[in-house]
């Protein structure tokens, strides 16, 4: 095999999805929120420590969040971390229409 014989895939824009994760909408905002808490830290040189006394917010939860593990939280626990970083906090949602799985019957009202 050459290094010619590839195929090139443009992604989704949602690693999640391209992975066919199930909750792949709410697993890329939460990573999208993570990585903005620790841009916040890391540009004021907070410690998870120094971020604990700070916001209130245990060491060990933005020790979490610079590992990536981010199963334990939510959407919104992550919003109200950011915020008490001080941080202003804009959530911008869009709908797509997604094509309907065929159910194999039709709704009637």
């Amino acid at each position: 095999m050459s290094d010619d014989d590839f195929e090139l895939v443009h992604g989704s824009g949602n690693v999640f999805r391209d992975f066919g994760r199930p909750n792949a909408d709410l697993e890329q905002a939460r990573a999208i929120i993570a990585a903005e808490i620790i841009r916040t830290l890391d540009g004021r040189g907070l410690s998870t420590r120094e971020a604990e006394k700070l916001t209130g917010v245990k060491h060990s939860e933005f020790s979490r969040i610079r590992n990536v593990r981010l199963e334990r939280f939510t959407l919104d626990r992550m919003i109200t971390i950011l915020g008490k970083l001080d941080e202003d906090v804009e959530v911008n949602v869009t709908l797509r229409p997604r094509p309907r799985a065929a159910s194999g019957g039709e709704l009637h009202a």
